[in-house]
């Protein structure tokens, strides 16, 4: 029998016509070049994710890797808040920016919200068609229907869920989901890590004024950026003023009222340029009353009788809400009242400013509901940031906030039991965080990014803080 020849022999014979092959290249998981490559980015995934790393920048990377080896053109990861029952969208690749924070549903609810509900994957090609499918609009989310949702799982609940999309018709396949959910476990531990709102589940209340112990509050993002500053609680002055009457106050209050004009003409210029006149038509009403000759004379002529600038300010806004309680179910009435102590506080401000009220420089304001008053007089303190509560509802709090220019978010439930003035504060307006008591790594990202200048200068330069750790939490 004769021998094979070698393959060097095969190679040489110029009698042998090579056969190129028609065939299509084989899939990743059969290629040992792109099997190798995703490899590669798995134990860069597996490292990246086991570092000590500030909460923001695990949300802004983990999704970017996690898109190169699910080959996904999406990738959310969605966190569990509140009590276990709201999905929140924190991190993302390929969104818009506004979808952070934004995009929310219940366990239970849309393809995301049924993978948690029931721990289990859940893939499907065509997902916008799926009876299951919660759209978000704003999004342009029914581009990318390949759909494939991995609940998060932790020792004895579940965390959050990452989810991958892409465009087309091609199914993930087995080996994708089950990588995938391989890959939530390192995810898992940098989640439980951040321990985001612990403190709020274990129902262990905080003392009063402080202290330095790590808190991270989520909420709603409004105007996207990141700062670093001391918390100080927004305030008005005093209803009952000390200050007593001085020669000097109808120059001062003169002052104050060309002040208060020269500010309202500059945030209706402002709402103007962004495209927000229609938005802050709220703004016209403080217009009118700031023009009002009639309610001008009448703070002059009570100042002019030996009232205090306050006092005078104070009778000429309560005089406003009689005379709207006295329509009996006038809304319109009723909020222009309000407006008006929201101006006449403004004017108190400005003219004989209350020390009980006045805000640090550069700080993070917190409180329960902006105004305008803050545009006016808080807003001179050029704050870095401004976190609300549940409880700000307004509908003007949006524009507002727009108007003011600096990185804010909204809905931060228990903000007063965590967050005490003074306490230095981290604002991620970007992911919808408010980190009490950074770290050293997180406060070390801000003044990284401000000297590259993604971020604008604040107060952690001058603030002395000293943290615990540079852990992610």
């Amino acid at each position: 029998m004769p021998s094979r020849p070698s393959d060097e022999v095969l190679e040489s014979d110029p009698a042998v016509t090579p056969v190129v092959s028609t065939l299509p290249p084989p899939p990743e998981s059969l290629n040992p070049t792109r099997r190798e490559a995703r490899l590669d980015r798995v134990l860069d995934f597996v490292s990246f994710v086991a570092k000590p790393m500030p909460l923001s920048v695990f949300l802004d990377e983990a999704p970017k890797r996690i898109a190169a080896i699910a080959q996904a053109e999406i990738v959310s990861l969605y966190l569990l808040e509140g009590d276990g029952d709201a999905l929140v969208l924190r991190g993302n690749v390929g969104f818009p920016v506004g979808a952070r924070g934004t995009v929310r549903m219940s366990v239970g609810e849309g393809l995301t919200g049924t993978a948690v509900a029931t721990r289990r994957p859940v893939a499907v090609v065509k997902a916008p068609g799926d009876q299951r499918w919660r759209a978000f609009p704003f999004i342009d989310e029914d581009r990318y229907p390949v759909f494939l949702a991995v609940p998060i799982l932790g020792f004895d609940r579940v965390l959050g869920a990452i989810v991958v999309q892409r465009a087309g018709d091609k199914a993930y396949r087995p080996s994708d989901v089950r990588l995938l959910v391989a890959l939530t476990a390192p995810i898992a531990s940098a989640i439980r890590h951040a321990e985001v709102l612990r403190e709020l589940r274990d129902k262990k209340l905080r003392r009063t004024g402080g202290g330095t112990r790590k808190v991270t509050l989520p909420g709603v993002p409004s105007v996207p950026g990141r700062s670093l500053g001391a918390v100080a609680a927004l305030r008005r002055p005093a209803t009952s003023p000390q200050r007593k009457a001085t020669a000097e106050d109808a120059k001062l209050l003169r002052g104050a009222w060309g002040a208060a004009e020269k500010a309202l003409s500059s945030l209706v210029a402002r709402a103007q340029n962004l495209g927000l006149t229609r938005e802050s038509a709220f703004l016209s009403t403080y217009e009118l009353m700031i023009g009002d000759l009639r309610l001008r004379q009448r703070a002059f002529e009570l100042v002019a009788e030996g009232h205090g600038v306050a006092q005078a300010l104070g009778l000429v806004a309560r005089e406003g809400v009689r005379a709207a309680n006295g329509i009996v179910g006038d809304p319109f009435l009723q909020e222009r009242a309000r407006d008006m102590e929201d101006l006449c506080d403004a004017l108190v401000m400005l003219a004989t400013p209350d020390a009980r009220a006045e805000l640090p420089t550069k700080a993070v304001l917190i409180g329960d509901r902006l105004t305008v008053f803050d545009l006016v007089v808080s807003a001179r303190t050029r704050p870095v940031g401004v976190v609300l509560s549940e409880r700000a509802s307004d509908p003007r709090t949006p524009v507002l906030l727009r108007l003011l220019g600096v990185p804010s978010i909204t809905q931060v439930e228990g903000l007063f039991q965590w967050a005490s003035p003074g306490d230095v504060a981290l604002l991620d307006a970007d992911h919808g965080f408010l980190v009490i008591n950074p770290s050293r790594a997180e406060m070390a990202s801000i003044r990284a990014e401000r000297k590259k200048g993604r971020v604008p200068p604040d107060a952690s330069e001058t603030t002395e803080v000293e943290a615990d750790s540079g852990e992610m939490e």
